[in-house]
């Protein structure tokens, strides 16, 4: 018996929520698996509570109560499904939607492999939120968000391959990544035991770059698996390009350049990080102070 732990974070948007946790009630199990569900409710939302006892019952709400972050809410819910001996773990957002062969191919991809610590789908926008326009109708549902990840370390920047592609059958194997988004994270227990969970100081962005490259630096290896199809509502909870996305990227580059880039990184990260301080938008010069007060997590500017 495989004991395998779902985690998602609700925060707002109801309706993305339940739509997620009715593509999983439609998914198939496959045999000798065992699915624990762990909704982390990051508001106190008397909504949510209601809906899961109706239409969910067997899913577990752990309530929060407030926002404490991506990061934070999560790892709620990884330490639960730890402490209930699941042994693969998949965190995924709540406005994202998963077919019907969602946990088959979970289980067929490379995540059982020993060398292997996570594993990341191929993501497409869900209909109507690509970030561009002028797409056929048919191919709305097949625009890539994420094929994997790649990082630039000298300006300590990841960004997904293939965004805006459509899919015409050009994915077909596994490969190596440089991180795996945390829109849809497949992990070991075993894994998050050896290397941590996500560092709760990012509060949101480059939490998941983060664990990749410590699970990278711990030996692991770290697959997309393009079998794994999913659909994401962009950026529901923050909006690229809004002053809070502006600012938790602008702060949590130079965590993580501290963390793991070079000297020499490192020094042109911070030289950049005093020319915005004096000509950087107001969210990127409060996300400036705020690091170097050590004003992380949550921050100043929620």
């Amino acid at each position: 018996m495989i004991k395998l732990a779902l985690i998602t974070l609700h925060y707002k948007n109801l309706s993305d929520t339940i739509a997620l946790l009715r593509s999983i009630k439609s998914s198939r199990l496959p045999r000798e698996t065992n699915l624990t569900i762990y909704v982390i409710d990051n508001e106190g939302s008397t909504g949510l509570m209601q809906v899961v006892e109706t239409d969910f019952p067997n899913i577990v709400i752990i309530n929060n109560g407030q926002n404490n972050g991506f990061a934070a809410g999560n790892n709620l819910g990884f330490t639960r499904a730890i402490a209930d001996q699941a042994e693969i773990i998949i965190a995924i957002n709540n406005d994202i939607t998963v077919p019907k062969d969602f946990f088959e191919r979970v289980l067929a991809s490379p995540i059982n492999r020993p060398d292997v610590a996570a594993v990341g789908g191929l993501i497409y926008f869900a209909p109507g939120y690509e970030f561009k326009s002028g797409y056929r109708s048919g191919d709305r549902g097949r625009v890539v968000w994420y094929a994997g990840g790649k990082f630039d370390w000298a300006n300590i920047l990841g960004s997904n391959s293939h965004v805006d592609e459509v899919d015409s059958g050009q994915f077909t194997k596994t490969t190596a990544t440089d991180f795996i988004t945390g829109a849809l994270f497949i992990t070991k227990a075993s894994v998050l035991k050896t290397v941590g969970l996500f560092d709760e100081r990012y509060f949101m962005y480059l939490e998941d770059v983060d664990l990749s490259t410590r699970m990278k630096k711990a030996g692991l290896r770290l697959i997309f698996d393009p079998h794994i199809k999913t659909w994401h509502k962009v950026a529901q909870s923050s909006g690229i390009g809004s002053p809070l996305n502006d600012y938790f990227i602008t702060r949590n580059r130079l965590l993580f350049g501290k963390k793991f880039a070079r000297p020499r990184t490192q020094f042109a990260l911070f030289r950049e990080a005093m020319r915005k301080l004096i000509s950087g938008s107001p969210a990127q010069k409060t996300a400036i102070r705020d690091f170097f007060t050590l004003k992380l997590g949550k921050g100043t500017l929620i």
